[in-house]
C-alpha cells in the first residue's frame, strides 16, 4: 500500500475543487458517467485497432444505491486503470486522460474516437456529494487490480485489489447533506435528465418485462414475465444515425422520446449532419407556433457526444430558432468545466450561421415541393420566420424566396407576387405602391370592406411583430409603403389624382368643425373634415399609421419612438362632408336633436371601431332604443 499528497497542477486547473468546483452539485453524477463511457470507449477504440488483446463484447455501465451503507456504486466495464495509471490520471489533478487519448489515438482527419471527457476535474465532483471516495479498477492489461480511497482532503491511499474483472467501480460514502442522491426516483431522474442517449447502456436495476402468452394459454391465464436488465437510455438516438437510415414515422418517434408529454405532432423536422469545418449532428423540430414568443424557449437540448449539458442553447442556435424543439450536438462546441455555459468564438459563430443556412434551405424546399401544404402550416411557423427575417440578414434575404403575406381572404402571396397583384389598383399619385394591411379580421371588418370595394388586396398581419417587420421591408423596397386599413378612409389609404368635390362650403366646414370640436372630447378625437363618397359613412374613427406604428413598435422592444410605448392611442375623427347625416347634423336648428345625431354617430363610429364599452356602450343602447320607439 502506498499513501500520498495528491498533486494539483496549477497550471492546468480552474481554481476552485470540491464543492465550490461546480455550480449544480447534481452533475456529480453525470461526470461520473461520462468518465466510465469515456473508458468503455477507449477500449472500443482500442480492440478495434488491435492494441488491445481482449474481447470487448457488450458492455454497460451500472448504477447500484446501497442505501444501508449510504453509498451510490458506478461500475463499468471498460478499460480500467493500473495503479500507475491511478498515480496519473487520479492523484494529479486535472492532468485529462481524455486529452492525452485523443491525442495519441486521433486519426488522420483529427476525429477523436467519441471521447467525452476534456477536463480531467469531472472525477473530483463526486465529493460534492460524497464524504468518501473509493475507486477499485483493474486494467485491461495484465497488472494487478488497484484500490484508491481518499475522504476529500489531498491526503489518499492506493493499494492493490482483488478484483478479478475488468473495469472501474466507483464508490461514494453519500454526504449527511446529500443524501437525497440515495433515494432511486432522485437518482433516476438525474440519468434520465442527463444520460438519456449516451453511447453506452446504462443499467439501473431491474424491471418486468411481460412475454407474449404461449399458444396453448386460455383467455383467464396469465402472461408470463422475466425480470430483465433495467436500461434507462437509448445508446443509438436518431440524431446519430444518417438521414438515409431514417424515415418520417422514425423522426416522430425520436420527437415523443424527447418530449413525451408533447402529444401534437411536430409540422416537419430538420436533419443537421456536417463534420467540416465543425463537428455537429441533431434534428431541429417545427412543433406548431403560437404568438407567444416567449413561451416556446428553452426546449432545444444541446448534447456533447450525446451527453446532456444544457437546454439553453443561446448563442449556438440563432435567437430566432430557439423556439424551435430537438437536439443540437457537438464536440466542438466550447464549455466551461461544469459544461454548463457558452464561450463564444469563432466556432460557435460558423454553427449559428451553419443552422440558420440549414433552416433556410429546408423551408425553401417544403415551399417549392408543395406550396399548398406550407400555405396550410404558415400560421404556424410564420412567428419564427418573421422573427428570423428581422433578426438575421442572411436569413431574410433568404426568406424572399418562401416567406408568405396571406390576405383577409386566405389567398397567399410571395412579396414579389404581392407587388405583382396590386401594383396596377394601388400605386398612387406619386408612383409609390401602398400595401393595405389589417391585423384583426373582426375587429376591422368595415374597413377591410370598404378597401375591397374598391379592388383592393388587403393582407392580414397579425403577428406580434408586424410593425418591426412591415418597417424592414419598407426600408429594404423602394417606393413601397404599408398602412393599416384602419388607418384613414379609403380614399385617404391610397390617393389617386381625383379628388372628390365637397358639398359643403368652406363657411359650412368651418362652422361644422367648430361645433363638433366643442361636442367631441378633443383629449380622444382629432376633428378632420374629408369630402368622401355620400354612399360612405358619415363618421369614422382612424388611428394614424406612423404614430400607431411607432408605439407598437416600442411596446414589442425596440424601433420605436423613445417613450411612445406609453403614450395613449391617438385616434382621427374623419367626418364625411358628403354625407346626407352630416349636412342634417349642420342644419338642424334644434340643439338637443343636433347633439343626439352627434352622439349617435359618433358612437356607431366607435362601435365599428370596438371602441364603445362599459358606460358609453350602455348610453348608447338606451339612446337606440329611444330612436326607435
Amino acid at each position: 500500500m502506498s499513501q500520498g499528497t495528491i498533486n494539483v497542477a496549477v497550471e492546468n486547473i480552474f481554481p476552485l475543487i470540491k464543492k465550490f468546483l461546480y455550480s449544480d452539485h447534481e452533475i456529480f453524477l453525470r461526470e461520473l458517467i461520462s468518465n466510465a463511457t469515456d473508458a468503455t470507449l477507449k477500449l472500443k477504440h482500442l480492440t478495434s485497432i488491435g492494441e488491445a488483446n481482449v474481447t470487448y463484447g457488450n458492455p454497460q455501465i451500472e448504477i447500484k444505491i446501497d442505501k444501508e451503507n449510504k453509498q451510490l456504486h458506478i461500475i463499468d466495464q471498460g478499460l480500467g486503470m493500473t495503479q500507475e495509471e491511478v498515480g496519473k490520471y487520479i492523484n494529479e489533478i486535472a492532468f485529462s486522460g481524455a486529452e492525452e487519448f485523443i491525442e495519441k489515438y486521433k486519426d488522420q482527419n483529427g476525429k477523436d474516437a467519441g471521447i467525452i471527457g476534456h477536463f480531467g476535474l469531472g472525477f473530483y465532483s463526486a465529493f460534492m456529494v460524497a464524504e468518501k471516495v473509493e475507486i477499485i479498477t483493474k486494467s485491461y492489461k495484465d497488472e494487478p487490480a488497484a484500490h484508491w480511497t481518499c475522504d476529500g482532503s489531498p491526503n489518499y491511499t492506493l493499494e492493490t485489489s482483488d478484483k478479478t474483472d475488468r473495469g472501474t467501480e466507483i464508490i461514494l460514502h453519500i454526504a449527511e447533506d446529500s443524501l437525497e442522491f440515495l433515494e432511486e426516483a432522485r437518482i433516476n431522474e438525474l440519468l434520465v435528465k442527463y444520460n438519456k442517449f449516451m453511447p453506452i447502456p446504462i443499467k439501473f436495476g431491474m424491471r418486468t418485462e411481460t412475454l407474449p402468452k404461449p399458444e396453448d394459454a386460455k383467455e383467464e391465464d396469465k402472461a408470463p414475465t422475466v425480470e430483465v436488465d433495467n436500461i434507462i437510455n437509448n445508446p443509438s438516438p436518431a440524431w446519430t444515425k444518417q438521414p438515409s437510415e431514417l424515415e418520417d414515422k422514425d423522426y416522430k418517434s425520436f420527437y415523443r422520446e424527447l418530449y413525451p408529454m408533447q402529444f401534437e405532432e411536430p409540422l416537419f423536422h430538420i436533419h443537421l449532419n456536417v463534420d467540416y469545418p465543425f463537428n455537429l449532428t441533431g434534428i431541429l423540430y417545427f412543433p406548431k407556433m403560437t404568438n407567444d414568443m416567449n413561451m416556446q424557449k428553452d426546449k432545444i437540448q444541446l448534447y456533447q457526444n450525446q451527453v446532456f449539458v444544457t437546454d439553453n442553447v443561446e448563442g449556438i442556435v440563432p435567437e430566432f430558432l430557439t423556439m424551435l424543439r430537438g437536439v443540437i450536438d457537438s464536440p466542438d462546441i466550447p464549455l466551461n468545466v461544469s459544461r454548463s455555459y457558452l464561450q463564444a468564438d469563432g466556432a460557435v459563430k460558423k454553427i449559428s450561421s451553419y443552422i440558420t443556412r440549414k433552416v433556410a434551405d429546408k423551408l425553401k424546399s417544403l415551399f417549392n415541393e408543395s406550396r399548398e401544404d406550407f400555405e396550410k402550416k404558415w400560421n404556424d411557423i410564420k412567428i419564427v420566420i418573421e422573427y428570423g427575417m428581422l433578426s438575421e440578414e442572411k436569413f431574410f434575404e433568404k426568406a424572399q424566396s418562401f416567406a408568405l403575406y396571406p390576405t383577409v381572404d386566405d389567398t397567399y402571396f410571395t412579396f414579389e407576387e404581392l407587388k405583382e397583384k396590386i401594383k396596377a389598383a394601388q400605386t398612387d399619385k406619386d408612383d409609390k405602391l401602398v400595401v393595405l394591411y389589417a391585423s384583426n379580421k373582426e375587429e376591422q371588418h368595415s374597413y377591410i370592406e370598404a378597401a375591397k370595394e374598391k379592388g383592393y388586396e388587403v393582407l392580414l398581419l397579425d403577428s406580434p411583430i408586424v410593425s418591426h417587420l412591415i418597417q424592414k421591408l419598407e426600408t429594404t423596397n423602394e417606393n413601397v409603403s404599408f398602412v393599416r386599413v384602419d388607418g384613414d378612409h379609403v380614399d385617404n389609404l391610397i390617393k389617386k389624382e381625383d379628388t372628390t368635390i365637397s358639398k359643403l362650403s368652406e363657411e359650412e366646414k368651418e362652422t361644422l368643425k367648430t361645433y363638433l370640436t366643442e361636442v367631441i372630447p378633443a383629449a380622444k378625437f382629432s376633428v378632420q373634415l374629408e369630402a368622401m363618397d355620400s354612399s360612405a359613412n358619415p363618421f369614422m374613427i382612424t388611428e394614424p399609421e406612423f404614430m400607431r406604428r411607432m408605439k407598437e413598435m416600442q411596446q414589442t422592444g425596440g424601433g420605436g419612438m423613445f417613450g411612445m410605448g406609453n403614450m395613449p392611442d391617438m385616434y382621427n375623427l374623419v367626418v364625411n362632408t358628403n354625407s346626407e347625416l352630416v349636412s342634417e347634423i349642420l342644419n338642424t336648428k334644434t340643439q338637443k336633436k343636433k347633439e343626439r345625431l352627434v352622439n349617435q354617430a359618433l358612437d356607431l363610429a366607435k362601435l365599428s371601431k370596438g371602441l364603445l364599452k362599459g358606460e358609453e356602450l350602455t348610453a348608447f343602447i338606451k339612446r337606440s332604443y329611444e330612436i326607435i320607439k
